[in-house]
Formats: structure tokens, C-alpha cells, sequence
């Protein structure tokens, strides 16, 4: 099946996690209510807020919250470790280990979540799935590190959001220091930094007119679970050969860093079933790279972005492929296939596709993205939408998704609408919210954000002087003859030739 109702977008002023539909919608496989998802986001957002005014001195409240938090997991493997750690956090004297178990209850909650969601879609679509990831075989790791992590992130769940001040968020630096040489543990000190820095821009907690509370519960345990030996595991791998079919590219930019993650099927050499894919790169960058100018930086790290501004597809050999379907992209096991259409392989080869499976640290609802191909629909746009206070919002590093005020995109597939993502477009392609608009097919990521799933354009159809063409949201990444564009990666190329100057300066002093 190749379309996908929607449940109905967030109302204003409604509870960020509600999923049912409204009075004027009609029900499909999306919008049906999903037992207990309502109150396992309840139960979340009761420990978040508890986050908030810090587990030093608790009050009634937070006492309240995590008794509630604690009451929700009280049938799982957790029952009797969350009980005990509620219950000494609402006294003012949980130690490590209890807030260990307290974040490990709610990644449990959201991951019970997340695949509550992912079978709701695996129903509709009757796409498989690879079933259990295969565990990560941890290495040595410097354990007083991982100890000296694990104490400041205790230290700021006793501070609270609210307590926060420079001199707090400051403890992460030396820890962060220490660990970025070990690429063991380069991944638990590249949250850190983020989380640290984001902290430290919102300091002192007390003045902050609105805090992210999802997002830096969702950060605060994620770190604090990463801290355990063997968490950050190298993630078990196969090598693969075969035929890649890129489907679309999703553009992530920052101040300081740049990622293309490149969605595509891939049709295994020895004929079993194709099965979805992912390729990444991720490079740091200046800021004054923007828009179309990050493609300077990207593109020379990999091959496979090269094969996609021709519209090719990829041969690959022997590339190792992660059990959650990453692959650990290297030129030397690829060369540019024959030519292929996104929108061929979106109608011919992806409803066939196996989906990967989902690393247990990583079944968070936001972090659900299903690449789906939608047709026959037909738009409309409504008026401005309120932001709900907090949301469950985007990716575990970046899930206070609060939406602006504005018009609303809207496809509308078998009589349910289903609402377009339309902030999710990279500046660094010719893919617009317009073209969206006019479009008649539609290739993109099926995600979950604020109680609604929606849909992120990667590509679209449309007619341009009566002529059909497909416009991507990568579709600058071989280069551009658009004027913006093209000024764009001239500026990226003589910032980051002035920046490779003085950066050999600086090492030849």
C-alpha cells in the first residue's frame, strides 16, 4: 500500500500527546486512538516536569510526578528499581544509581511508544521488518570517565532546569576533553558538548522565559543511559553487494555542523529481498556556510552524493551494513551505477522493501522516519496553527519541536488529511513549500510529532510550463545553475579556502 492516513494535527492549546481524531475527522489505521500511548506520554511528561525545579529539595509535586512515573513502569523488569528510586528522588537523596534507573524507566516508556507507533505503520503498509538488532560488542572503556559523566549529569538533575548557572554546566568541560580523543567514548562526549553548550546559552535556568523541558529530559537520559559500560558498543555489521536506489536526501544544518542522510533501497546481489537503507556524512563547518553552501563541504566525503546529482544509482561491494540498516559508507566499495528515477524506485521497488530494525537506545517516537510514497491526493492549506506549550518534538537530541504559528499544508489521501511538514525543507535545494503545494506525487519520511503523524517532503512532482518535473529537496547537491544557489556555494568555497589559509597558518607556527 502506497498511501498513509494521518492522524489529525495537534489543536491549540491540546495536550502535545494526543492522538485521537477530531469531530470532524474520520478514523483510518493512523488515527485510531492506541491503548496506553496516552498515558505513557502522560507519565513522561509527569518526570520531566519533576526535572524541572531539580530532585535536591523536591516539593509536593515533583513527590506527585514520581510517584506517577514510578506507577507506570510498575509491570515491567523496572517495577521494584524505579519504586525505590521515585521514592528516595522524592525524598531529596536518590543517588547515581537510582537516577540511572529513572532514566532507563522513561527510555522504556518512549520506547514502548515508538514501537506501539512503528507497528501501527508496519499494519498499514505490510512491510517487515528485520526484527531484533544484534547486541553491540562493547570494548574497553575508561570507566572513571564514564563515572565523572555520570556524576555532573547527576548534579544537574538535582539542580533542575531551573537551577542551572554557568558554574554547573561548566563541570562537563574537562570530562568532554578527556573523552573526545577516545572514540569509544566520542559519542557520549559529542552529547555532552551539545547538551553543555545549550545549557550554557540558556544560563542562569531561573531567568529562561520558556525551558525545552522534552528536549533536555530526552538529552539528560540519553547521557545518563550512555554512561553505563558497553552502551556506546560498536553496532554488529555485514558487508552487502548490490544495486542502491537513492529515494531522497534529508539536509540537517547547524551553526557548527552540516549532515546529508541519504534514504535509498537496496537490492541485494544474492536475490533476497530489498530492504531500506540509510547512507550519512556529517561534516563540521564555519558559520557562515549556509543554505546551498554546505554542499561544498559534504560533497567531497562521499561519492554516493555525486551518483545522485547525475540521477544514478549505486553499485556497491562488500560495504558494511549496520543491523539498523546504517551503512559505514566508503568510496572504495562503490561506483556509479546506471541511470535511475527516485520516482520509479518510490513506486516500483520501495513498497517491497524490508524496513531495519531499531536499536533499542534509539526506539524514541521522534526518531521514527519511514520513507513512503504518496499519490492521488490533493492539497489544501489552513490557517495559522497555535504551538502547543512543549512537545514531544524531533530526534532524542533535538525533540522540542515547537512548531510556529502559520499556514498549515495538508494532503488529503481517501478522505483523511494528512499534514506536511513543511519546516523540515533544507534551504539547500530547490524543493519549496509552493512546489510542494502543486504537487500530484510525493516521496517523503513518515515521522510522529506532537501527538500527529506527518509527512516531510524529499521530493515531489509537479508541472512547471506544462511540463512535469520532480524537484528534490537534494536536488543542488552536483551543483546548481539556480542564481541563489549558485551564489551560495561561491561564497562556501572562498569562505572555506580563506578558513584552510589560516588554518595552515596557524599549524605552521
Amino acid at each position: 500500500m502506497q498511501w498513509f492516513p494521518p492522524t489529525r494535527r495537534t489543536e491549540p492549546g491540546a495536550p502535545a500527546h494526543t492522538s485521537r481524531p477530531g469531530p470532524a475527522e474520520g478514523t483510518g489505521p493512523l488515527t485510531e486512538a492506541i491503548t496506553g500511548l496516552d498515558e505513557a506520554l502522560a507519565a513522561v511528561d509527569a518526570f520531566d516536569q519533576a526535572l524541572v525545579g531539580g530532585l535536591l529539595r523536591p516539593g509536593p509535586d515533583q513527590a506527585a510526578a514520581l510517584a506517577e512515573f514510578a506507577q507506570a513502569v510498575a509491570g515491567s523488569p523496572l517495577a521494584a528499581g524505579a519504586a525505590e528510586a521515585a521514592e528516595k528522588a522524592a525524598a531529596g537523596a536518590a543517588a547515581e544509581d537510582h537516577l540511572v534507573v529513572l532514566a532507563a524507566g522513561r527510555t522504556a516508556l518512549l520506547g514502548s511508544v515508538h514501537d506501539a507507533l512503528v507497528a501501527r505503520v508496519e499494519e498499514l503498509t505490510g512491510r517487515p521488518h528485520d526484527g531484533d538488532t544484534a547486541p553491540a560488542s562493547a570494548g574497553p572503556q575508561a570507566a572513571n570517565l564514564l563515572a565523572a559523566a555520570r556524576s555532573w549529569l547527576a548534579d544537574l538533575a538535582r539542580a533542575g532546569w531551573r537551577g542551572i548557572d554557568h558554574d554547573v554546566v561548566a563541570g562537563s568541560a574537562q570530562i568532554v576533553s578527556a573523552m573526545l580523543p577516545d572514540p569509544s567514548l566520542r559519542r557520549l562526549a559529542t552529547l555532552l558538548d551539545g547538551f553543555a553548550a545549550e545549557l550554557a546559552a540558556s544560563c542562569p535556568g531561573a531567568a529562561l522565559d520558556h525551558v525545552p523541558v522534552r528536549r533536555w529530559a530526552d538529552l539528560w537520559s540519553r547521557a545518563m543511559l550512555l554512561t553505563l559500560p558497553g552502551a556506546t558498543g560498536t553496532p554488529a555489521v555485514a558487508a552487502v553487494t548490490g544495486r542502491l536506489l537513492p529515494l531522497g536526501v534529508d539536509v540537517h544544518e547547524h551553526a557548527t555542523a552540516a549532515q546529508a542522510q541519504v534514504h535509498a533501497v537496496l537490492e541485494p546481489a544474492d536475490g533476497t529481498p530489498p530492504r531500506l537503507v540509510r547512507a550519512g556524512v556529517a561534516v563540521p563547518k564555519p558559520d557562515t556556510v549556509v543554505g546551498a553552501g554546505v554542499w561544498q563541504l559534504l560533497r567531497p566525503h562521499m561519492s554516493l552524493l555525486a551518483a545522485i546529482g547525475e540521477g544514478r544509482s549505486m553499485d556497491i561491494t562488500d560495504m558494511p551494513l549496520t543491523a539498523e540498516g546504517d551503512l559505514i559508507w566508503s568510496d572504495e566499495h562503490a561506483r556509479p551505477g546506471e541511470p535511475a528515477d527516485a520516482f520509479a524506485t518510490a513506486r516500483v521497488a520501495l513498497p517491497a522493501a524490508t524496513a531495519p530494525a531499531t536499536a533499542p537506545l534509539d526506539r524514541h517516537p521522534a526518531r521514527i522516519a519511514v520513507p513512503v510514497f504518496l499519490e492521488g491526493y490533493t492539497v489544501r492549506r489552513t490557517g495559522p496553527q497555535a504551538a502547543p506549550a512543549d512537545t514531544p518534538g524531533e530526534a532524542p537530541a533535538e525533540s522540542d519541536g515547537d512548531r510556529p504559528g502559520g499556514d498549515v499544508l495538508t494532503f488529503t489521501v481517501a478522505g483523511q488529511p494528512l499534514v506536511v511538514d513543511t519546516d523540515r525543507i533544507p534551504v539547500a535545494g530547490p524543493l519549496t513549500p509552493e512546489a510542494v503545494e502543486a504537487s500530484g506525487a510525493c516521496i517523503g519520511l513518515l515521522r510522529w510529532d506532537a501527538g500527529t503523524f506527518g509527512v516531510q517532503p524529499l521530493a515531489v512532482e509537479t508541472t512547471v510550463r506544462k511540463k512535469a518535473v520532480a524537484i528534490h529537496a537534494g536536488g543542488w547537491v552536483g551543483g546548481t545553475a539556480d542564481k541563489t544557489g549558485a551564489r551560495a556555494e561561491k561564497a562556501a568555497a572562498d569562505a572555506v579556502v580563506v578558513l584552510r589559509e589560516r588554518a595552515g597558518r596557524l599549524l605552521r607556527k
